[in-house]
């Protein structure tokens, strides 16, 4: 029931980022002051915001943009983690330590502190904030792709290639890399909604993207004015369409954890 539900929600997130955008077009920086925070209706599902736009349609906009950081920042954090992870683990001894020691002193550092940092540096877009997710959370896939990579590395037929003359970056590219692809991609699913949700919090805090682009973040952000008047709907509903999508997707994220580590789950029906 919970991947059908999480599917579900997947589903119907990726088809109104890819269809309604194309469909119905949408002026960042229109004004109707006419239909100025007005609640739900039938005109306007989820009612307008505090210039009269359509808040529908602006939070689908908003999701389109915030998917896409949290992906192509899971997808860079994972390329980064991974070949980290492979090369201290392949490699080992005083490069492994040394690698290792780099990413214990990053991760002592709070993400969303260095994330602000990172992006304080470069004009209010979407690259800088990919950059800065993307540089903020590769550790973790370091640290699970050195572990297995480690642990594949005392497997008889590792041994049986190096006795075979196969050099080590061969064995890393032949032989361990391509075994640790489900675990990072794995990292890379679980990834993407922990991005979404930094990069809600960078736009939030104003440092994210420019405030007449619809994302997520900056749509809470805009939103705190009319909530302090009693006006709920501009915060509820980005609010949502951070939290469901995001949740779904970790929702399938863990079905697939589960398919691939079968010991993790029976230990866990326990």
């Amino acid at each position: 029931m919970r991947i059908r539900v999480s599917a579900t929600v997947v589903t119907a997130t990726v088809l109104a980022v890819l269809l309604v955008p194309p469909l119905v077009q949408l002026d960042q920086q229109a004004v109707d002051l006419a239909a100025k925070l007005e609640p739900p209706s039938w005109a306007h599902p989820f009612g307008t915001d505090d210039v009269g736009r359509d808040l529908l349609l602006r939070c689908v906009y908003g999701l389109r943009v915030s998917l896409l950081v949290g992906l192509a920042a899971a997808l860079t954090a994972t390329v980064i983690g991974t070949a980290v992870g492979a090369a201290a683990g392949a490699l080992g001894g005083w490069f492994d330590r040394a690698l290792m020691r780099v990413v214990d002193t990053l991760a002592s550092v709070p993400h969303l502190l260095l994330g602000i940092f990172i992006v304080a540096m470069f004009r209010p877009g979407v690259w800088p904030v990919v950059i800065s997710v993307a540089l903020t959370h590769w550790l973790s896939t370091a640290r699970i792709v050195r572990a297995e990579v480690l642990s594949l590395r005392s497997r008889p037929y590792i041994d049986a290639a190096v006795s075979g003359g196969a050099s080590r970056l061969r064995v890393t590219v032949r032989h361990l890399l391509p075994a640790v692809l489900p675990q990072a991609g794995l990292a890379a699913v679980l990834m993407v909604p922990h991005a979404m949700w930094h990069e809600s919090a960078l736009s939030f805090l104003g440092l994210g993207l420019p405030t007449h682009t619809a994302s997520l973040g900056t749509l809470v952000q805009g939103a705190r004015s009319s909530l302090l008047a009693g006006d709920w709907w501009p915060t509820l509903f980005p609010g949502l369409f951070i939290i469901v999508p995001t949740l779904a997707i970790a929702g399938l994220a863990g079905a697939w954890r589960e398919r691939i580590n079968p010991r993790r789950r029976s230990e866990l029906m326990l």
